[in-house]
């Protein structure tokens, strides 16, 4: 339950319901329940890593009052990470790719945060990535600390400490198939670790986009090139440290096609506007329920619609990428 008065905003992160689907699941036998993160402050599941990667600084020494943190992201990270820098007295610099919507850039400007761009059409080697640039500038500005949301072991603990019990709990423990998206590899690993130590028989689905690496990783243990694909915050052509495999049983891939149209018949059958991350996620969750017979399904629905509005949920911009809708 939430407090009734949060001394911060920090303190409003978490909580968040859980929605049963009636539409998109009509014909089939397994129930699916989806997990509406997008109810925490910043907007997004990653509200609930950023007090955790800041904790972990402090604790280590690396960062010290005044300091600055700086993250390669998306933007939802991002955004959790501005807000507690807001309240714990912190700077905050974002390093985004070119791929990210402009909504997401200038939401992370109106909260004081430093932008840095960086282009999308580059390796994660190359000296210009935004993971090349996050980290050179955390090694070269004074007093600063990179997050490092891939394999700070601290975006893992989080979600093993706070979600899992919180997802536990709130379903009195009956569940039988944990669904995410893959991307830093928090959300999915964290969680699913917990809920398997409660029920050893649950099972792990995580999604993938057509293009990131990670399904054919934990197929093969091989990894391929990455391709390009327009869902955005999900996927990696990297293999984060906190993508811990044996908690994930399985993956599904999704083409950004089935992702978009899943995301918009969310919005138009179900009321849920959603970000494109939860596209995918649904997409993969209703072709795995596909195969299924009964049980119940949870999916994790990182953010909204709104930072996307330019992009997904603009039919000018779909049809210019092959999209149909």
């Amino acid at each position: 339950m939430r407090k009734k008065i949060c001394e911060n905003v920090l303190e409003a992160i978490g909580n968040t319901p859980i929605i049963r689907l009636n539409q998109l699941t009509k014909g089939l036998s397994t129930e699916i329940l989806v997990k509406w993160e997008p109810s925490n402050p910043g907007g997004s599941i990653k509200d609930r890593i950023a007090p955790y990667l800041i904790a972990e600084a402090e604790k280590s020494g690396r960062l010290k009052p005044g300091g600055t943190i700086v993250e390669a992201t998306s933007g939802n990270t991002g955004m959790g990470l501005a807000m507690a820098a807001i309240v714990k007295g912190y700077k905050c610099v974002c390093v985004m790719s070119t791929k990210q919507s402009a909504d997401k850039v200038n939401m992370l400007k109106a909260m004081g945060v430093e932008v840095v761009m960086c282009p999308a059409d580059v390796g994660p080697e190359d000296p210009k990535s935004y993971y090349s640039v996050a980290k050179k500038i955390s090694e070269e500005r004074p007093n600063a600390v990179l997050g490092n949301q891939y394999n700070n072991p601290a975006n893992y603990q989080a979600h093993y400490e706070c979600t899992g019990p919180e997802i536990w709990e709130q379903l009195d423990g009956k569940l039988d198939y944990y669904v995410a998206g893959a991307g830093t590899g928090g959300t999915i690993s964290g969680t699913s670790k917990f809920l398997k130590e409660k029920n050893p028989k649950l099972k792990t689905i995580g999604i993938d986009p057509i293009g990131s690496i990670l399904a054919d990783y934990h197929r093969t243990g091989k990894i391929v090139e990455a391709k390009n694909y327009l869902i955005e915050g999900v996927g990696e052509d990297i293999i984060p440290d906190n993508v811990k495999f044996e908690f994930i049983d399985e993956f599904e891939q999704v083409s950004d096609q089935e992702a978009i149209t899943i995301l918009h018949r969310l919005a138009q059958e179900e009321g849920l506007f959603c970000g494109s991350s939860s596209g995918l996620a649904v997409a993969g969750a209703l072709k795995a329920a596909k195969k299924l017979s009964g049980g119940r399904m949870l999916v994790m629905i990182p953010d909204n619609g709104s930072k996307y509005l330019g992009k997904f949920y603009n039919h000018e911009w779909l049809k210019s990428q092959g999209i149909k809708i």
